[in-house]
């Protein structure tokens, strides 16, 4: 049997559940795994996932709110991309659920 877990630290699980609740939504996640292997604008995520520019943008700006994707600005465009590294581990874990 297993050594009982150390209890987490509060303020580590605020920070969690703020996170968690940000992922909560299906556009969210699918916008995370689009760009997961680079940056990409507002034009091709509402490509890759057929939602509208504006509920794009909504989400993308709920994301940037929480820290979870930065934008960076590139001429005319913005270029959104993964600012916390451990949503990767977390698309991996969402990924693994599904088998």
């Amino acid at each position: 049997m297993p050594a009982p877990a150390t209890p987490l630290d509060p303020a580590l699980l605020d920070q969690a559940a703020s996170v968690i609740k940000c992922l909560g939504h299906p556009l969210r996640l699918m916008l995370l795994d689009a760009i997961e292997t680079g940056a990409a604008t507002v034009t091709e995520l509402q490509a890759r996932t057929g939602a509208s520019q504006a509920m794009v943008s909504q989400q993308l700006a709920t994301l940037r709110g929480h820290g979870i994707v930065t934008a960076r600005r590139e001429g005319p465009f913005v270029r959104y991309s993964i600012a916390e590294p451990k949503v990767h581990s977390i698309l991996d874990c969402i990924r693994g659920c599904g088998a």
